[in-house]
């Protein structure tokens, strides 16, 4: 089951942590909330897969400060 780790203020930084995390090898998934008028005005999600939802929130946490 596929669970959201964070809402991102936008593709960039979505596309961002995304490669983060992958570099972590954690899997993730993009998904857009709400209509998507352009990348500066979208959230969008960032999934993990729920075993994975504890590692991933460190990750988040070190990549957040960067």
């Amino acid at each position: 089951m596929w669970t959201v780790l964070y809402i991102a203020p936008g593709q960039s930084e979505a596309n961002r942590l995304k490669e983060l995390m992958e570099t972590e090898g954690i899997m993730v998934r993009l998904r857009p909330v709400g209509m998507m008028i352009n990348e500066k005005t979208s959230n969008i999600e960032i999934l993990v897969p729920e075993t994975e939802l504890e590692e991933a929130q460190e990750v988040l946490t070190h990549g957040l400060q960067r």
